[in-house]
Protein backbone atom coordinates (compact mmCIF):
# COMPACT_ATOMS: atom_id res chain seq x y z
CA UNK A 1 0.00 0.00 0.00
CA UNK A 2 0.93 3.65 -0.33
CA UNK A 3 1.15 5.81 2.79
CA UNK A 4 -0.90 8.93 3.25
CA UNK A 5 0.72 12.17 2.06
CA UNK A 6 3.17 13.78 4.47
CA UNK A 7 5.80 16.50 4.65
CA UNK A 8 9.47 15.62 5.05
CA UNK A 9 12.35 17.38 6.79
CA UNK A 10 15.99 16.30 7.05
CA UNK A 11 17.65 18.62 9.57
CA UNK A 12 21.40 18.44 10.18
CA UNK A 13 21.19 19.91 13.68
CA UNK A 14 19.77 18.10 16.71
CA UNK A 15 18.17 21.22 18.19
CA UNK A 16 16.36 21.88 14.92
CA UNK A 17 15.14 18.27 14.79
CA UNK A 18 13.88 18.36 18.37
CA UNK A 19 12.04 21.59 17.69
CA UNK A 20 10.28 20.06 14.70
CA UNK A 21 9.34 16.99 16.72
CA UNK A 22 8.02 19.19 19.53
CA UNK A 23 5.81 20.83 16.88
CA UNK A 24 4.22 17.49 16.03
CA UNK A 25 6.76 15.87 13.71
CA UNK A 26 7.47 12.14 13.82
CA UNK A 27 11.09 11.01 14.15
CA UNK A 28 12.41 8.78 11.36
CA UNK A 29 15.62 6.83 11.96
CA UNK A 30 16.30 3.85 9.68
CA UNK A 31 12.66 3.49 8.66
CA UNK A 32 12.63 -0.29 9.06
CA UNK A 33 9.59 -0.13 11.35
CA UNK A 34 7.91 3.21 10.70
CA UNK A 35 7.74 3.03 6.90
CA UNK A 36 5.98 -0.38 6.82
CA UNK A 37 3.51 0.92 9.41
CA UNK A 38 2.84 3.97 7.25
CA UNK A 39 2.29 1.78 4.19
CA UNK A 40 -0.28 -0.22 6.16
CA UNK A 41 -1.90 3.06 7.35
CA UNK A 42 -1.17 2.09 10.95
CA UNK A 43 0.78 5.34 11.27
CA UNK A 44 -0.04 8.56 9.44
CA UNK A 45 2.30 11.38 10.53
CA UNK A 46 1.88 14.78 8.91
CA UNK A 47 5.62 15.46 9.10
CA UNK A 48 8.56 13.05 9.07
CA UNK A 49 11.74 14.36 10.69
CA UNK A 50 14.65 12.35 9.31
CA UNK A 51 17.38 11.98 11.94
CA UNK A 52 19.85 10.29 9.60
CA UNK A 53 21.84 13.43 8.72
CA UNK A 54 22.54 14.54 12.28
CA UNK A 55 26.15 13.65 13.22
CA UNK A 56 25.38 14.23 16.92
CA UNK A 57 23.30 11.05 16.88
CA UNK A 58 25.68 8.65 15.14
CA UNK A 59 28.68 7.51 17.19
CA UNK A 60 30.10 4.65 19.22
CA UNK A 61 32.51 5.64 21.96
CA UNK A 62 33.80 4.56 25.36
CA UNK A 63 33.53 6.91 28.31
CA UNK A 64 34.14 6.24 32.02
CA UNK A 65 33.59 2.50 31.87
CA UNK A 66 30.56 2.65 29.60
CA UNK A 67 29.85 2.42 25.90
CA UNK A 68 27.75 5.26 24.56
CA UNK A 69 26.04 4.49 21.28
CA UNK A 70 24.25 7.18 19.31
CA UNK A 71 20.65 6.45 18.44
CA UNK A 72 21.23 6.35 14.68
CA UNK A 73 24.14 3.90 14.84
CA UNK A 74 23.14 1.15 12.43
CA UNK A 75 22.98 -2.52 13.31
CA UNK A 76 25.88 -3.38 11.00
CA UNK A 77 28.01 -0.65 12.63
CA UNK A 78 27.38 -2.16 16.06
CA UNK A 79 27.88 -5.71 14.78
CA UNK A 80 31.22 -4.88 13.15
CA UNK A 81 32.58 -2.25 15.56
CA UNK A 82 35.92 -3.34 17.04
CA UNK A 83 35.13 -1.29 20.13
CA UNK A 84 31.78 -3.00 20.70
CA UNK A 85 33.16 -6.45 19.96
CA UNK A 86 36.01 -5.97 22.42
CA UNK A 87 34.05 -4.17 25.15
CA UNK A 88 30.51 -5.54 24.88
CA UNK A 89 30.42 -8.67 22.74
CA UNK A 90 26.83 -9.45 23.70
CA UNK A 91 25.54 -6.34 21.94
CA UNK A 92 27.58 -7.01 18.79
CA UNK A 93 26.44 -10.63 18.71
CA UNK A 94 22.81 -9.60 19.14
CA UNK A 95 23.08 -7.05 16.32
CA UNK A 96 24.34 -9.81 14.02
CA UNK A 97 21.08 -11.74 14.56
CA UNK A 98 18.78 -8.91 13.46
CA UNK A 99 16.73 -9.35 10.28
CA UNK A 100 18.79 -9.67 7.13
CA UNK A 101 21.68 -7.78 5.52
CA UNK A 102 19.44 -5.03 4.17
CA UNK A 103 17.79 -4.44 7.54
CA UNK A 104 21.15 -4.40 9.34
CA UNK A 105 22.48 -1.85 6.87
CA UNK A 106 19.54 0.52 7.34
CA UNK A 107 18.04 -0.13 10.78
CA UNK A 108 19.26 1.72 13.87
CA UNK A 109 19.51 0.83 17.54
CA UNK A 110 17.46 3.86 18.57
CA UNK A 111 14.72 3.20 16.07
CA UNK A 112 14.50 -0.46 17.03
CA UNK A 113 14.32 0.30 20.75
CA UNK A 114 11.76 3.08 20.30
CA UNK A 115 9.52 0.77 18.25
CA UNK A 116 9.48 -1.75 21.14
CA UNK A 117 8.47 -4.74 19.08
CA UNK A 118 7.98 -7.62 21.54
CA UNK A 119 9.94 -9.91 19.21
CA UNK A 120 12.90 -7.56 18.61
CA UNK A 121 16.40 -8.79 19.46
CA UNK A 122 18.06 -5.81 21.14
CA UNK A 123 15.74 -5.63 24.19
CA UNK A 124 16.89 -9.02 25.51
CA UNK A 125 20.54 -7.95 25.38
CA UNK A 126 19.78 -4.51 26.78
CA UNK A 127 17.95 -6.13 29.70
CA UNK A 128 20.88 -8.43 30.44
CA UNK A 129 23.26 -5.46 30.17
CA UNK A 130 21.13 -3.30 32.46
CA UNK A 131 21.32 -0.57 29.83
CA UNK A 132 20.17 3.01 30.09
CA UNK A 133 18.67 5.38 27.53
CA UNK A 134 19.56 9.04 27.27
CA UNK A 135 16.30 10.58 26.10
CA UNK A 136 16.12 14.08 24.60
CA UNK A 137 13.47 16.64 23.74
CA UNK A 138 13.39 20.38 23.11
CA UNK A 139 12.92 20.81 26.87
CA UNK A 140 16.05 18.88 27.90
CA UNK A 141 17.38 15.39 28.56
CA UNK A 142 16.79 12.58 31.03
CA UNK A 143 18.11 9.07 31.64
CA UNK A 144 15.72 6.10 31.69
CA UNK A 145 16.65 2.59 32.82
CA UNK A 146 15.93 -0.22 30.38
CA UNK A 147 13.35 -1.79 32.70
CA UNK A 148 11.43 1.47 32.92
CA UNK A 149 11.80 2.15 29.20
CA UNK A 150 9.95 -0.89 27.81
CA UNK A 151 6.39 -0.52 29.06
CA UNK A 152 4.30 -2.88 26.90
CA UNK A 153 3.86 -4.09 23.33
CA UNK A 154 5.00 -1.25 21.02
CA UNK A 155 4.92 1.05 24.05
CA UNK A 156 7.85 2.81 25.72
CA UNK A 157 8.43 5.53 28.30
CA UNK A 158 9.12 8.05 25.52
CA UNK A 159 6.83 11.08 25.51
CA UNK A 160 5.48 12.22 22.14
CA UNK A 161 8.12 14.95 21.79
CA UNK A 162 11.06 12.79 22.95
CA UNK A 163 13.61 10.70 21.06
CA UNK A 164 16.37 8.37 22.15
CA UNK A 165 19.64 10.27 21.94
CA UNK A 166 21.97 7.46 23.00
CA UNK A 167 22.05 3.95 24.44
CA UNK A 168 24.41 3.39 27.37
CA UNK A 169 25.78 -0.07 28.20
CA UNK A 170 28.57 -1.16 30.55
CA UNK A 171 32.04 -2.06 29.35
CA UNK A 172 32.05 -5.77 30.10
CA UNK A 173 34.43 -7.46 32.47
CA UNK A 174 36.86 -9.45 30.27
CA UNK A 175 36.24 -12.50 32.44
CA UNK A 176 32.49 -12.45 31.81
CA UNK A 177 30.77 -14.79 29.39
CA UNK A 178 27.85 -13.72 27.25
CA UNK A 179 25.60 -15.20 24.60
CA UNK A 180 22.45 -14.44 22.62
CA UNK A 181 20.48 -17.41 21.34
CA UNK A 182 17.15 -17.36 19.53
CA UNK A 183 14.60 -19.28 17.54
CA UNK A 184 13.84 -17.02 14.60
CA UNK A 185 10.79 -16.64 12.41
CA UNK A 186 12.32 -17.57 9.02
CA UNK A 187 10.57 -14.94 6.89
CA UNK A 188 11.12 -11.88 9.09
CA UNK A 189 14.08 -12.88 11.24
CA UNK A 190 12.24 -11.73 14.38
CA UNK A 191 12.65 -13.81 17.52
CA UNK A 192 9.93 -16.30 18.35
CA UNK A 193 11.97 -16.51 21.54
CA UNK A 194 15.37 -14.95 22.22
CA UNK A 195 17.55 -15.24 25.34
CA UNK A 196 20.54 -13.10 26.28
CA UNK A 197 22.84 -14.38 29.02
CA UNK A 198 25.58 -12.51 30.87
CA UNK A 199 27.51 -14.49 33.47
CA UNK A 200 30.56 -14.10 35.73
CA UNK A 201 32.34 -17.04 37.40
CA UNK A 202 34.86 -17.19 40.22
CA UNK A 203 36.44 -20.23 41.85
CA UNK A 204 34.17 -22.52 39.87
CA UNK A 205 30.92 -20.84 40.90
CA UNK A 206 28.58 -18.38 39.22
CA UNK A 207 28.88 -15.07 41.05
CA UNK A 208 26.73 -12.93 38.76
CA UNK A 209 24.01 -13.73 36.23
CA UNK A 210 21.78 -11.54 34.11
CA UNK A 211 19.23 -13.10 31.76
CA UNK A 212 17.19 -11.07 29.25
CA UNK A 213 14.21 -12.53 27.41
CA UNK A 214 12.42 -11.38 24.26
CA UNK A 215 9.62 -12.83 22.14
CA UNK A 216 8.01 -14.78 24.97
CA UNK A 217 5.54 -12.17 26.24
CA UNK A 218 4.22 -8.70 25.45
CA UNK A 219 7.59 -7.08 26.23
CA UNK A 220 11.18 -8.00 26.99
CA UNK A 221 12.06 -8.70 30.62
CA UNK A 222 14.79 -9.85 32.98
CA UNK A 223 14.34 -13.39 34.23
CA UNK A 224 15.31 -12.76 37.83
CA UNK A 225 14.08 -16.18 38.94
CA UNK A 226 16.61 -17.78 36.58
CA UNK A 227 19.35 -15.48 37.82
CA UNK A 228 18.70 -16.37 41.46
CA UNK A 229 18.87 -20.09 40.76
CA UNK A 230 22.15 -19.72 38.86
CA UNK A 231 24.07 -17.53 41.26
CA UNK A 232 26.13 -19.49 43.77
CA UNK A 233 25.97 -22.77 41.85
CA UNK A 234 28.85 -24.69 40.33
CA UNK A 235 27.38 -24.27 36.81
CA UNK A 236 26.96 -27.99 36.24
CA UNK A 237 24.38 -29.18 33.73
CA UNK A 238 21.72 -29.88 36.40
CA UNK A 239 22.16 -26.31 37.70
CA UNK A 240 21.69 -24.88 34.22
CA UNK A 241 18.65 -27.02 33.45
CA UNK A 242 17.01 -26.29 36.80
CA UNK A 243 17.46 -22.54 36.32
CA UNK A 244 16.31 -22.58 32.68
CA UNK A 245 13.20 -24.56 33.59
CA UNK A 246 11.65 -21.57 35.41
CA UNK A 247 12.26 -18.91 32.72
CA UNK A 248 8.59 -18.84 31.66
CA UNK A 249 7.07 -19.04 35.14
CA UNK A 250 4.64 -16.22 35.84
CA UNK A 251 4.80 -14.96 32.26
CA UNK A 252 1.70 -14.50 30.12
CA UNK A 253 3.19 -16.00 26.99
CA UNK A 254 2.14 -14.72 23.59
CA UNK A 255 0.27 -16.92 21.15
CA UNK A 256 0.01 -16.22 17.41
CA UNK A 257 0.23 -17.83 13.99
CA UNK A 258 3.94 -18.53 14.50
CA UNK A 259 3.83 -20.26 17.89
CA UNK A 260 1.39 -21.09 20.63
CA UNK A 261 1.94 -19.88 24.18
CA UNK A 262 2.93 -23.37 25.35
CA UNK A 263 5.39 -23.81 22.48
CA UNK A 264 6.96 -20.43 23.27
CA UNK A 265 7.40 -21.46 26.90
CA UNK A 266 9.01 -24.70 25.75
CA UNK A 267 11.36 -22.82 23.45
CA UNK A 268 12.22 -20.34 26.19
CA UNK A 269 13.40 -23.16 28.44
CA UNK A 270 15.51 -24.71 25.68
CA UNK A 271 17.10 -21.46 24.52
CA UNK A 272 17.71 -20.25 28.07
CA UNK A 273 19.71 -23.41 28.74
CA UNK A 274 21.64 -22.93 25.48
CA UNK A 275 22.42 -19.27 26.12
CA UNK A 276 23.55 -19.99 29.68
CA UNK A 277 25.75 -22.89 28.59
CA UNK A 278 27.41 -20.87 25.81
CA UNK A 279 27.94 -17.89 28.12
CA UNK A 280 29.55 -20.16 30.71
CA UNK A 281 31.85 -21.66 28.08
CA UNK A 282 33.06 -18.14 27.30
CA UNK A 283 33.52 -17.09 30.92
CA UNK A 284 37.08 -17.31 32.19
Amino acid sequence: MIPQSFDYAAPTDLRDALGRIAGGGKALAGGMSLIPMMKLRLAAPDLLVDLGRIPELNYIREDSGKLRIGATAKHYEIESSRLVRSRCLLLAETASHIGDVQVRNMGTIGGSAAHADPAADYPAALMALEAEFLVASARGERVVSVEDFFVDTFTTALAAEEIIREVIVPVEDPAAGTSYQKMLQPASGFAIVGIAARIHKSDGKITFARIGVTGLGPKAFRARNVERLLEGTSAASPDINRAASVVAEGVEASSDMHASAEYRKHLARIYAARAIAVALSRAS
